[in-house]
This record gives C-alpha cells, structure tokens and sequence, in this order.
C-alpha cells in the first residue's frame, strides 16, 4: 500500500500499491506521475526552494514557506492523490 503523509513542511510517499505487477501498476504509475510532477512545478514554476529524496519506494518532499503558487501546487497534488486513493482505497492511503 502507498502512504501519502501531506503534513505541514513537507510531503511524505511511501510503499508500494501492488495494484499489478512491476511496469502495469497504474496506482503506482499515478502517484509517481503527479509525485514528480510536483516536485518539478514547485522549483520551476513556483521558484520555491524545496529539499527532497527519492529512493525506491519513497519521496521525502521538505520546504519551508511556500509562495502562494506553491500552495496551490501542493493543494492541486492532494486532489490528484486523493481522486486515486478514492478510485482505489486498497491500495493507497492518505495519513
């Protein structure tokens, strides 16, 4: 199961969905899609300064005072986790 931990600072992706196998797994594909999406917009759109790792099996996302487009990124991000976790609420879960 993917743990999505949106908290105050930072984003947190962890786990594995095991929706299908490696390289058909659309929940995993989803997550990682807009995970990386927003790590890109928040540097190059919102020109936030964000720290972040990526590892297998996880995304740790810190920052500090995001611009109000940083906002909306991260806003935006947790619409799109959640749409999925709804779609699909055995295999993702938002903490």
């Amino acid at each position: 199961m993917i743990a999505v931990n949106v908290r105050k600072g930072g984003i947190t992706v962890s786990g594995h969905a095991n929706y299908a196998e490696v390289g058909k797994d659309i929940v995993c594909a989803g997550v990682t899609a807009l995970t990386q999406t927003l790590i890109r917009s928040l540097e190059d759109l919102a020109k936030d300064k964000i720290k972040y790792e990526i590892s297998p099996g996880r995304v740790d996302i810190h920052y500090g005072n995001l611009s109000e487009a940083g906002k909306l990124l991260v806003d935006s991000f947790f619409i799109g986790v959640c749409l999925i976790a709804d779609e699909f609420p055995d295999y993702i879960r938002i903490v």
